[in-house]
């Protein structure tokens, strides 16, 4: 009877370790992704201001300009985790381009505000580089302990799911911008 009730106490233990941890796990990915979301929210409110910088310079380069900022407002109203890590991804893009586009007029790539724009956004792409680290390496703790034997029989049971990385979609983002005239 002892011998019973010590492994019931052993599975009861392991159940609710393994829970906690669970739930430890989600709710640092979440952390993290609310940390990637700051940086986001600073780029979104950087962009309007180096696209108007911009279009006085290259005004009849709109097409790029208002990519840009369909861009930056299809990532702002991305709904799940997964559309915005898309959404963000084209936006990066984007931006690429914009910055392709800057380097064809040299008062441009001399202006103050442009230069000081220019360097905060780079600031913030640091920043949301090293979040985005952050965040996909807590995702693979979470994933791994969501698979792994035993762990999964409670991740199952309590329904704890696996989140996305934050990668590029396709091999075509992976490639610098051609900017052509």
């Amino acid at each position: 009877m002892l011998i019973f009730l010590g492994l019931i106490l052993v599975i009861g233990l392991f159940l609710m370790m393994s829970y906690n941890k669970l739930v430890g796990l989600k709710n640092r990915v979440l952390e993290s992704w609310s940390g990637i979301d700051v940086q986001l929210k600073r780029r979104y409110d950087l962009i309007p201001n180096l696209v108007n910088t911009v279009k006085g310079y290259a005004a009849h380069e709109s097409g790029t300009l208002e990519k840009v900022i369909q861009a930056r407002n299809m990532a702002m109203n991305a709904g799940s985790t997964h559309d915005r890590i898309e959404a963000e991804n084209v936006l990066s893009g984007t931006l690429k381009s914009l910055f392709a586009l800057a380097e064809n007029y040299p008062d441009l790539k001399a202006n103050a505000s442009f230069l000081d724009l220019q360097n905060k956004l780079s600031e913030i792409e640091e920043n949301l580089s090293n979040a985005r680290r952050y965040y996909n390496a807590l995702v693979r703790d979470n994933n791994t302990y969501v698979d792994s034997f035993p762990s999964n029989l409670v991740a199952n049971a309590f329904k704890f799911e696996k989140f996305d990385f934050f990668e590029l979609e396709s091999n075509e983002e992976r490639k610098n911008p051609v900017v052509q005239f």
